[in-house]
């Protein structure tokens, strides 16, 4: 779609043409985004949301980007990323934290840490930031963010309207809720409980340590492809009882370290990458009858 000046001035500063995907995506892969926004307060985003909808722009919101892959050939219509002021950390009561929406989870866990707040260590193993972790209900070990989560604030699409919701009225699944698409998350508030500094500390290193051991690190990757079919049916069990653990798609590879976890060697495509999950989504159900779903999200054409 092509927009005209005058839209474009309205947002000058935080609006882009044709913007690399890949610089957000922690594949660092993907074609570019038609259009991208990055809003600096809610005034602002609610005021682009009006403008795009008058002109039927499509409108698609992105997080840390630690569980997306951009396709090749980009994204049609506008990218919105939220800007630092969605990032903060503050103490409403003395054992409720209200978090910002772009805020990296692992700032929330070590905030907690040093607030004497435990509860929330397990979100310093969690790659992303406080809204993709909520749409996705995101955990390890045990905790998830259905059981720290109080209500969350969002910006409805359809209306344009502020709207809160408590976490009662939300549905949570394993990786997942029933949240509508048409939301924007803005903020959250978490359930702490007040502990001991030290005891937190030994059980958020314990998480860390844990994680370090049993996943990789500091390759391109966007986390666990797929979802777990259950608390003791692991993903990884079925990827190497079918045999895939030496899958290769041209670069895309699967880690060496941890099965469920696909790498971008170097110089992978996205097609690589969705030709190695159909690849070994298909090997799976030969081979075990089961169906794998995924758990990172694909985006674009």
């Amino acid at each position: 779609m092509i927009l005209n000046s005058d839209f474009i001035k309205k947002f000058k500063g935080n609006f882009s043409e044709n913007v690399k995907l890949s610089s957000y995506s922690w594949f660092n892969l993907g074609g570019n985004a038609e259009y991208f926004y990055k809003a600096q307060d809610k005034e602002q985003l609610i005021k682009f949301l009006y403008e795009a909808k008058k002109r039927n722009l499509k409108t698609i919101i992105i997080g840390a980007g630690s569980n997306t892959l951009f396709r090749d050939n980009g994204v049609k219509g506008a990218v919105i990323k939220l800007g630092q002021n969605f990032s903060y950390t503050k103490i409403l009561d003395k054992d409720v934290l209200d978090v910002g929406a772009a805020t990296l989870d692992r700032k929330v866990a070590n905030f907690a840490k040093e607030n004497n707040l435990s509860n929330l260590e397990f979100l310093s193993c969690i790659p992303g930031s406080v809204g993709g972790a909520i749409v996705m209900n995101s955990g390890c070990y045990d905790n998830d963010i259905s059981k720290v989560l109080i209500s969350l604030k969002a910006i409805d699409k359809n209306n344009l309207s502020e709207i809160e919701i408590k976490k009662e009225n939300i549905k949570f699944s394993y990786r997942g809720t029933n949240l509508p698409n048409n939301l924007i998350i803005l903020s959250a508030k978490f359930q702490g409980k007040i502990g001991k500094k030290h005891e937190i500390e030994r059980k958020q290193s314990d998480f860390i340590e844990r994680k370090k051991n049993s996943q990789p690190s500091k390759i391109k990757t966007c986390g666990s492809t797929f979802k777990n079919i259950s608390k003791d049916k692991k993903a990884w069990m079925f990827i190497k009882k079918a045999g895939c653990e030496n899958f290769k798609e041209g670069d895309a590879m699967i880690s060496e370290k941890h099965c469920n976890f696909f790498v971008n060697n170097g110089n992978a495509k996205s097609s690589d990458i969705e030709n190695l999950i159909k690849k070994v989504k298909k090997r799976v159900y030969e081979k075990t009858g089961i169906n794998l779903e995924l758990e990172i999200k694909i985006i674009g054409e």
